[in-house]
């Protein structure tokens, strides 16, 4: 975690062996998930180098008490993709599955999608489903409430009930290995 750290701080002070880094960390989940959304391998690859050009760019917008780094670019990546599609007009039905727990690249994406599902399978159904339908599925809210069949309003609440529940199992699992290690030295 530590060392983390210290990679996202070189990154954010444009250190370019950092980027080289993260690029190397991450772009093989990340890209999994691009060409899922668009399911063009070369609009993939476009979008995926416009990402690390935005996690270049806004690095220094990155805070790791709001959440994971891994999580922070998944969200990066995923609206540059959506943007791109709406700008082409694209019709956002997805066929199969666009699940980012099939991509486990790096051994940190894995320890987070672990930590992700545990605390997903602790939220109520309904939250679960909303969370899946946005996050996972790249459906917009529109799209994601008509699906679940509730107003739009609803779903919105439903997700923002859902993350501030995820933003608090974190807080909690956090506190746990803190005090694991102030109990170790």
């Amino acid at each position: 975690m530590k060392d983390d750290l210290e990679l996202i701080k070189k990154l954010q002070n444009q250190d370019t062996q950092a980027l080289s880094r993260v690029y190397d960390l991450y772009s093989g989940a990340i890209y999994g998930v691009i060409l899922r959304m668009c399911k063009d391998e070369g609009l993939a690859q476009d979008l995926l180098q416009e990402t690390f050009m935005k996690i270049w760019q806004k690095s220094n917008t990155y805070d790791p008490e709001k959440g994971k780094f891994f999580t922070w670019s998944y969200r990066i990546a995923r609206n540059i993709t959506l943007n791109s599609l709406r700008k082409k007009d694209a019709l956002l039905i997805q066929t199969e599955d666009l699940s980012v727990y099939k991509e486990r690249s790096t051994s940190e994406a894995g320890k987070d999608i672990t930590q992700l599902e545990g605390s997903l399978k602790r939220l109520e159904p309904h939250h679960q489903k909303a969370l899946e339908l946005v996050y996972f599925n790249g459906l917009t809210h529109r799209e994601a409430h008509q699906e679940m069949n509730v107003p739009l309003g609803t779903f919105k609440s439903y997700i923002k009930q859902a993350l501030k529940k995820l933003r608090e199992s974190y807080k909690e699992e956090l506190g746990i290995v803190w005090i694991i290690i102030e109990m170790m030295r």
